[in-house]
């Protein structure tokens, strides 16, 4: 599976964005997908997923802000990011997770929250 992501930028705290992450498959063929994020210098974490279901989980750390959801006509996962925070600073990057639990991962996009 290829993925591409993109929708990444510079916003000030307090501000929003949001996160594409366009498959090059039917996403309902696919387990799961999600993101993740990688900041300097830290291990990277996942953030938000969602299964071929529709079940969601999140980060504790970005609960009630971000949310995820999907147009499985476009193959394409969105993260809607609100109420973002210095500490969201970080590359995002899209998962897929195939039924043979294979992952494939997209190119990072780079989010800055400014203080």
């Amino acid at each position: 599976v290829q993925l591409q992501a993109s929708g990444g930028g510079l916003v000030q705290s307090g501000g929003s964005l949001r996160l594409s992450c366009a498959a090059s498959t039917s996403i309902l063929s696919l387990n799961r997908m999600g993101w993740y994020r990688q900041a300097p210098g830290k291990q990277r974490e996942l953030v938000a997923v969602i299964t071929s279901g529709g079940s969601t989980v999140y980060a504790d750390s970005v609960k009630g802000r971000f949310s995820i959801s999907r147009d499985n006509a476009k193959n394409t996962v969105y993260l809607q990011m609100n109420s973002l925070k210095p500490e969201d600073t970080a590359v995002y990057l899209c998962n897929a997770l195939n039924t043979g639990y294979q992952s494939s991962w997209g190119q990072g996009t780079q989010v800055t929250v400014s203080s």
